[in-house]
C-alpha cells in the first residue's frame, strides 16, 4: 500500500522560502513520475509541479521561476523548493504518484502540509 507523507509547511512572510518534502513507502519513487498539488481554502486541488523518472520537470504558470521540484531516489523522497512566496501560495500542499498512462494522480492523498504566506 502506497503511503505518502508531506512535511515542511510553515507560516512565512511574503518573499520567504520553504522546502517541502514528500516521503513515500510502498512505492519506489525512482520508477514513477511524481507531482505536487495544492488546495487553497475553498478551492479545488490544483497541480503545481511534476518530475519524471528521468528528472524532467514542469511547472504551473503561477509558480514557474519560483518553485523547484527535485528528487532523491536514494531517500525515496521528492522535494519542492519554494522561493519568493506570495500570499496566493497559501494552501495545503500534497504529493502523489502519477498514473503511467494518463499522468493523473493515482495514489491515495496524504494529509498534506500547510503553507501560509502573510503579506
Amino acid at each position: 500500500q502506497v503511503q505518502l507523507v508531506e512535511s515542511g509547511g510553515d507560516s512565512v512572510e511574503a518573499g520567504g522560502s520553504l522546502k517541502l518534502s514528500c516521503a513515500a513507502s510502498g512505492v519506489t519513487f525512482s520508477s514513477r513520475n511524481i507531482g505536487w498539488y495544492r488546495r487553497a481554502p475553498g478551492k479545488e486541488r490544483d497541480w503545481v509541479a511534476k518530475i519524471t523518472m528521468s528528472g524532467l520537470t514542469s511547472y504551473a504558470d503561477s509558480v514557474r521561476g519560483r518553485f523547484t521540484i527535485s528528487r532523491d531516489n536514494a531517500k525515496n523522497t521528492v522535494y519542492l523548493q519554494m522561493n519568493g512566496l506570495k500570499p496566493e501560495d497559501t494552501a495545503a500542499y500534497y504529493c502523489n504518484v502519477l498514473n503511467r498512462f494518463t499522468g493523473a494522480p493515482s495514489g491515495s492523498w496524504g494529509q498534506g502540509t500547510q503553507v501560509t504566506v502573510s503579506s
